[in-house]
């Protein structure tokens, strides 16, 4: 029983010259039609010998070759040609159409070739649906970020705050000697907190110029925080830092 096989090596005659050429290092633009020819016939031959299923397509091809391969070999006759006529016939080559198509099917198959590795260069991927990570983002924004403040965060705040007021005292000022304790002025600061609803920014808990009030209301503000009266918050680095009164504090002067 006969039977024939189809071998897929080459995907057309085209592709057959172009693997032609390259195997014999021939310059496409000036192929050598003697040569190929006769390299393409016996490719031809070869896969007839072998019983395979030749497509009437190479065979178109082969008889194209052989056409251009005459056109090449007959000698030309220009004695009744005019001068004009002589030039346009020389500048006429009968390779010219099957070069054009050559270097275009070489363009597709460089762009299929490269598709075709980047096809499996991706298949080496692989990747995972997006996760849903809503929930997270949700307890993570509902969770309020308290950064420990320490004493340093609260010296910078101070320095800050004295240059503001600098910047915002008056020209002309009376100077009122009056003298205010540590203690009297954590009460004030413990009254006015819980007066308060909400937190206070630290600089809200200096209302006066006076460079001794200032001090005074500082240290008793690091006294609080040393006694745990206070809650400190802040919600950043160099942020504003806001204080609030811990519940369960008492008032100084109720002690």
């Amino acid at each position: 029983m006969e039977y024939s096989v189809k071998v897929d090596a080459f995907e057309g005659p085209l592709d057959l010259l172009l693997h032609l050429i390259n195997s014999l290092e021939i310059d496409i633009y000036d192929i050598p039609m003697a040569q190929i020819t006769e390299q393409y016939l016996m490719y031809v031959h070869a896969m007839k010998e072998l019983k395979l299923d030749v497509a009437s397509e190479y065979l178109v091809m082969a008889a194209t070759l052989l056409a251009i391969k005459s056109k090449t070999l007959l000698p030309k006759h220009h004695d009744d040609l005019d001068e004009e006529e002589f030039e346009f016939e020389d500048e006429m080559d009968p390779r010219d159409e099957l070069v054009e198509r050559l270097i275009e099917y070489k363009k597709y198959k460089s762009a299929a070739d490269e598709l075709k590795q980047r096809e499996q260069e991706r298949g080496q991927i692989f990747t995972k649906p997006p996760s849903d990570l809503s929930e997270i983002a949700g307890a993570a924004s509902s969770e309020k970020l308290e950064l420990n403040v320490t004493i340093y965060d609260m010296l910078g705040a101070f320095n800050k705050l004295l240059r503001r007021k600098k910047l915002q005292k008056p020209v002309t000022t009376r100077i009122s000697r009056q003298e205010l304790s540590i203690e009297k002025r954590m009460e004030e600061v413990m009254v006015e907190l819980r007066s308060f609803t909400g937190r206070k920014s630290f600089a809200e808990l200096f209302p006066y110029e006076e460079k001794d009030h200032i001090v005074v209301t500082f240290l008793a503000i690091l006294e609080l925080m040393k006694r745990n009266e206070l809650l400190v918050e802040q919600e950043g680095n160099f942020d504003d830092i806001f204080i609030t009164a811990k519940e369960g504090a008492e008032v100084i002067g109720n002690r």
